[in-house]
């Protein structure tokens, strides 16, 4: 799906407030901050969150203005959320200073995390409120995961998998990258957050991208970030529970009411459980039996 790529003011920018919760979103478009006339078209389109990217997407140059333009249309009306700069870089303090309060700032994602204080401090300087996802893109982050996932303000994991790559020497092959989206997953549930995001497919191909949100979500991975809106649509479907899936919790679901919730043998506890986390999800996403 190609946005409308037609420019609107940062002052008077007006997005929808996004339908799906976070901790159950699924697509996550990066835009980059230095783009305003995609920032409104992007909360248009089929991604359950937007994130304005004032880190890797910006030129150091550049990240003043980035910045201050994000600033600017989150004050006059927009709604996403932020990738800000790693706490060891210079832009870091300045990103949380002017990002502070921001009436249209839903939460932030902190760059190359490693330790569970960075997340912890992050989330003090923007008042205590702002959720905090930690992106993990190396291997001292995933090996810290789980202290990282534990740290007041965490929201949820993100898997930065291209620095990753870059920083392990590790190849991008599913096997290869098991361990790091696995680590990511325990941790989760070992903090008690949401399912983690994974890392962005590179390049236009559709079944390439098919495959490797069907691997993610086979580990336990709930979300994806994406650079193209056209990858949207694949994203949001494979990450659903399928037509045939939701059918089945209904079924399961009305037999255990018909039958007055009477647990029969030791299955029953762990298929009820599934049936009303598909039961949830289906509603959330307008996924509908057949």
């Amino acid at each position: 799906m190609a946005i409308d790529d037609r420019s609107a003011p940062p002052t008077t920018a007006v997005s929808r407030r996004r339908s799906v919760p976070a901790e159950i979103s699924r697509s996550w478009l990066l835009v980059s901050g230095t783009a305003s006339e995609r920032f409104e078209p992007s909360t248009r389109s089929r991604a359950d969150q937007v994130i304005l990217d004032i880190e890797d997407a910006v030129d150091p140059a550049m990240k003043p203005s980035a910045r201050a333009t994000v600033a600017e249309w989150l004050t006059g009306g927009g709604d996403a959320w932020v990738r800000i700069n790693d706490v060891t870089t210079d832009f870091w303090a300045d990103d949380v200073e002017e990002l502070r309060g921001l009436p249209g700032l839903q939460g932030v994602m902190l760059a190359k995390t490693e330790s569970p204080a960075q997340v912890t401090d992050t989330w003090h300087r923007l008042g205590g409120q702002t959720p905090v996802i930690a992106l993990v893109e190396s291997a001292v982050g995933i090996e810290e995961a789980t202290s990282i996932a534990k740290a007041q303000g965490a929201f949820r994991l993100a898997f930065g998998s291209g620095d990753y790559r870059r920083d392990t020497g590790t190849s991008a092959d599913t096997l290869a990258m098991a361990y790091p989206r696995s680590k990511l997953v325990v941790a989760s549930r070992v903090g008690n957050l949401p399912g983690p995001i994974d890392g962005p497919t590179v390049g236009s191909s559709h079944p390439i991208l098919r495959e490797q949100s069907q691997v993610a979500v086979s580990l336990g991975l709930t979300g994806k970030l994406c650079l193209d809106t056209e990858q949207l649509p694949v994203i949001n479907e494979v990450i659903s529970p399928t037509p045939t899936d939701v059918a089945w919790a209904q079924d399961f679901l009305d037999d255990f009411e018909a039958r007055g919730r009477v647990i029969r043998d030791g299955s029953d506890l762990p298929r009820l459980g599934r049936a009303q986390k598909i039961q949830r999800l289906a509603e959330a996403f307008g996924v509908e039996a057949r």
